[in-house]
């Protein structure tokens, strides 16, 4: 892990998305809350909470935070017989490192957790891209993806 004991605590925000692919009719049963595992976002959106404070027990070299807040957000796109479920996740805390990290596993597992729920409906479902949008805060300054 990288030393951070000189570094002055910041406050610091991460934000990130991720996007599950699927057919429109499974997209359909999650909006009508009628998926046989039940609430498909409620669930994801308690997935991704866990998952941003469980950040650094999955990935080696990160450290762990007291984060702050997490903010989970969908919206969707409907194209033809496909849809798309969009997740963004907010994550902050007043800390000697960022929380990149947190953010992008909490989208990550908001999006997995969405597929483990629907995967009996569609087994083609597609999860990406997954990355981040922006980052204030920290010896690096902030950061906004250009697209």
């Amino acid at each position: 892990m990288v030393d951070v004991t000189e570094k002055k605590e910041t406050a610091r925000t991460a934000v990130a998305r991720s996007r599950v692919q699927m057919h429109r009719e499974v997209y359909r049963r999650i909006e009508e809350g009628t998926v046989g595992k039940g609430d498909v976002l409620a669930v994801a959106q308690v997935a991704g909470v866990m998952a941003a404070k469980n950040t650094s027990n999955m990935i080696p070299m990160c450290h762990p935070l007291p984060l702050t807040g997490v903010n989970i957000h969908y919206s969707s796109e409907l194209n033809g017989e496909e849809a798309s479920l969009n997740i963004e996740v907010e994550v902050k805390t007043t800390a000697k490192t960022g929380v990149e990290m947190e953010a992008l596993t909490a989208a990550s597992s908001v999006a997995l957790t969405v597929y483990d729920m629907c995967k009996s409906m569609d087994k083609s479902m597609v999860i990406g891209p997954t990355y981040l949008v922006r980052k204030t805060g920290g010896k690096s300054g902030d950061f906004q993806r250009e697209d």
